[in-house]
């Protein structure tokens, strides 16, 4: 990368479609800009209208752009789903050069070696995350660039999705007048974000709980070993609060938003709101106490939920316990109801960047962040950075025409990875 590059991401959740620039100056990130808007068109994490999530997509493009002046036309986009899946894979190839020096060729030739498995007709391969690489049988390597060696082999993870999944997703994007500069696993950005390097080596597992899905990542000894999604989030509680209160759904979600708290024991009896019930004129007041008696017990399910899923991933009691992160762990009392139930160490994760320390934000920063170390370093075998890609967003030239089609950007999209 040069030394002041612009990159932006855009993570299209169940609630809000946000996207965020970066700026990336001597290595450094700085957020210069944040766009959102209400996300249509999306229920539990998936696209269900591709017309109303454009309209999502180009307001929070349009606010971003307001914000910080420029024209935004690339983006990299996060993805997530129950449809993604992770499968080992192994590649070997010999060392091409006389000298047998390992270079950035027999890298990418051996990364290609390893994205040689049968795939069913309606999966698609997103990226290859090299997890180690091995030169004449010794282990252990990060980066095999520049060593001696005869036989270079690699160790990777192949992330697959469902066809469907990835192209409606490329196709709401390419709608909204932007180019894909590449597809990033939510799980592996919000990772290199929100854990040490520790954290992910001794094992811990990353749960991001949006409004209408949670993602929950295992990272053992440095790597992403298991990832999945439950349809369960923060619009189950508003629609708790919304059975339990008589009221509407919008209602309920500003309530929420303003009321809410997770725990009886830290709520207080001196908050007290009025609601417009349903069928009635008169407004009827609640306290706060009121309200978590609502919404404690569906927090504590979901918390039951996910330790359920580690274990049906077969993860035990992980020694680096659990990292929340994503809108809905921003309600007070969540960290202590998480707690109680998970009964190991639980933290939350927020971005450290002005204008994004918020939960919500961990994703998207996180792609940002593992964007701009993957185009920095150069790092071998990264299937998630096209080499012709420098930047994130340009301003577009005035005499550009000749859009390749969609068939066409979508054909190359997936061949020109790594």
């Amino acid at each position: 990368m040069s030394n002041n590059d612009i990159i932006v991401s855009l993570d299209i959740g169940t609630s809000r479609v946000r996207a965020i620039i970066g700026e990336v100056v001597n290595g450094t990130i700085n957020i210069i800009g944040v766009g959102s808007a209400d996300s249509e068109g999306i229920r539990k994490g998936a696209i269900v209208d591709i017309d109303q999530t454009v309209q999502s997509i180009r307001s929070a493009i349009d606010h971003a752009e307001r914000m910080v002046g420029i024209q935004i036309s690339e983006v990299y986009v996060g993805i997530t789903g129950n449809h993604i899946s992770l499968q080992s894979s192994h590649g070997v190839v010999a060392v091409s050069n006389e000298d047998r020096e390992i270079g950035e060729e027999d890298i990418d030739r051996v990364v290609q070696a390893a994205r040689v498995i049968a795939l069913p007709p309606e999966r698609e391969i997103i990226g290859v995350v090299p997890k180690q690489y091995l030169v004449d049988g010794q282990e252990g390597i990060n980066d095999p660039r520049n060593m001696i060696g005869v036989r270079l082999e690699v160790e990777a993870t192949i992330i697959t999705g469902a066809k469907t999944g990835i192209h409606n997703l490329l196709r709401v994007v390419e709608k909204s007048e932007l180019k894909v500069s590449g597809l990033i696993l939510m799980s592996l950005a919000a990772g290199q974000l929100a854990l040490s390097k520790d954290e992910k080596a001794i094992g811990t597992v990353l749960v991001d709980i949006g409004a209408g899905a949670t993602t929950i990542s295992v990272f053992e000894q440095g790597n992403l070993t298991a990832t999945s999604t439950l349809p369960i989030g923060g619009d189950y509680i508003t629609n708790d609060i919304a059975i339990g209160l008589r009221t509407q759904m919008d209602i309920a979600e500003k309530i929420k938003l303003k009321f809410g708290c997770a725990s009886i024991e830290d709520s207080a009896a001196d908050q007290v709101f009025k609601v417009t019930r349903i069928g009635s004129n008169v407004d009827k007041e609640f306290s706060q106490i009121d309200l978590a008696n609502i919404i404690e017990p569906r927090v504590q399910e979901i918390f039951d939920l996910i330790r359920a899923e580690v274990h049906r991933l077969g993860t035990g009691d992980v020694s680096g316990g659990y990292v929340l992160t994503g809108g809905t762990v921003s309600m007070p009392g969540m960290l202590a109801v998480a707690q109680a139930e998970l009964m190991t160490s639980v933290r939350i994760a927020i971005p450290d960047f002005i204008g994004v320390r918020d939960p919500s934000y961990t994703s998207g920063v996180g792609i940002i962040q593992f964007v701009s170390k993957y185009l920095r370093s150069r790092q071998p075998g990264s299937s998630f950075v096209k080499k012709n890609t420098a930047k994130g967003t340009t301003k577009k030239a005035s005499g550009e025409s000749n859009k390749p089609g969609m068939f066409e950007r979508l054909k190359n999209f997936f061949s020109e990875f790594i």
